[in-house]
């Protein structure tokens, strides 16, 4: 499954980054980048080809780049971030999409739509009602994929739907069911234990921050790669936020 890993660099003003659900904290920028390396090197060491947007050091969230964009086999989908001052980072994705010769189309006003809203498993796709992502967005995305079904999931007290659920490769779902309206739920032993990246066969990526959930996981067979994004946590991010991976 390897394939390409959309990711970019953060800037020197990631810690002015919007928060939303939690305190904000200090965000230690040279150490973000150290970990934001690391995240790459786990991609990469399970056959992701990271290729870099590029860096967009005036827009503090830029690293989050999972929320401008929705890759659907060959077709990505370019997202209208909820947050205003999120938008302009959509363009430089926008360009980078089409240098990889993916078919791009645009979630148009008044929508608005995050990525990290939106769940891939199987044929299906879940997408979090959230203050990010409102109905209009919901009804394009329907549209835009026509060989999907798209289901609409209640949020609660959450950013984004992956700020609650992800799946695991064999489609079952791990996060909190008091904060999705997601049935057969796995609950992980720590919160960012609810947010997986399936690498390809049975590798997972995981947050350091949950080693219950690693063990929990491995238990099950799950060959699971640990690493630090503290300072990303920090920003209510998660291991999700960080790439876009786009399958050979």
């Amino acid at each position: 499954m390897p394939g390409i890993a959309l990711v970019r660099k953060p800037g020197p003003r990631i810690a002015e980054g919007i928060v939303t659900h939690i305190e904000r904290r200090p965000v230690d920028h040279e150490r973000a980048a150290v970990q934001h390396d690391a995240y790459v090197a786990a991609l990469a060491a399970a056959g992701w080809r990271p290729v870099y947007v590029p860096r967009a050091d005036d827009l503090p969230d830029a690293p989050f780049v999972e929320d401008t964009v929705v890759v659907s086999g060959r077709l990505a989908v370019l997202t209208r971030p909820g947050a205003p001052e999120r938008r302009p980072e959509v363009e430089s994705v926008a360009r980078v999409v089409r240098e990889l010769g993916l078919n791009s189309v645009r979630i148009a006003p008044p929508g608005t739509l995050d990525g990290g809203d939106v769940l891939q498993v199987g044929p299906t796709v879940y997408v979090g009602r959230s203050a990010r992502t409102n109905d209009d967005g919901i009804t394009q995305l329907t549209a835009l994929l026509p060989e999907r079904e798209v289901v609409p999931v209640g949020l609660g007290g959450v950013l984004h739907l992956k700020s609650a659920v992800t799946a695991l490769p064999d489609g079952t779902f791990i996060g909190d069911p008091a904060r999705a309206d997601l049935p057969g739920m796995l609950v992980p032993e720590e919160e960012p234990g609810a947010h997986v990246v399936p690498l390809g066969g049975d590798r997972l990526l995981l947050a350091a921050s949950a080693p219950k959930t690693a063990a929990m996981l491995e238990k099950r067979g799950y060959l699971v790669t640990r690493v630090d994004i503290s300072e990303y946590e920090r920003l209510e991010g998660c291991v999700t936020c960080l790439s876009v991976l786009v399958p050979d």
